[in-house]
């Protein structure tokens, strides 16, 4: 059975363009990683869990944000791995500067029986469609995708 992430995908309107909240992972494996890396705040939920309550939670880890408003449901994808992602668009503001992100331990380097701690989102940013395309995950931009279509409608 495929595992299953929710999130949520932050947006705003600046001078008129609208703009998405990213995230980037932290830890040695995308420390150089910048195209293609980015991902909106999301994670892993357990079976029976409300899939909506997760994506609150994973945000407010991963950002140290708290969620607010009405929560939009976007189409889900399903990225390379075959886990598939439930996402929902909120309007909303931050300042990337000021995120706080839980920390996961990994044996850094590989085999060396060294433990370290790294923080699961190392930064944030807001981007314009254009550039969010660029930097998120590429199979999540159907995400901006659907945001946009939903912004026109």
């Amino acid at each position: 059975m495929a595992k299953e992430s929710a999130g949520l995908l932050m947006y705003r309107r600046r001078e008129g363009r609208l703009q998405v909240f990213l995230v980037h992972p932290g830890g040695p494996f995308w420390k150089r990683k910048d195209a293609g890396a980015w991902t909106i705040p999301k994670g892993e939920y357990l079976p029976g869990e409300d899939a909506m309550a997760a994506a609150k939670r994973e945000f407010q880890e991963e950002t140290g944000l708290t969620a607010f408003g009405e929560l939009v449901e976007l189409p889900s994808i399903t990225q390379r791995s075959g886990k598939v992602v439930h996402a929902w668009a909120f309007a909303g503001d931050a300042d990337p500067d000021s995120i706080r992100s839980n920390t996961f331990e990994l044996e850094w380097p590989p085999g060396s029986g060294r433990w370290q701690s790294f923080p699961e989102v190392d930064r944030a940013a807001w981007f314009d469609l254009e550039d969010a395309r660029e930097r998120i995950v590429p199979a999540q931009a159907p995400l901006i995708d659907a945001l946009e279509a939903m912004m026109r409608s």
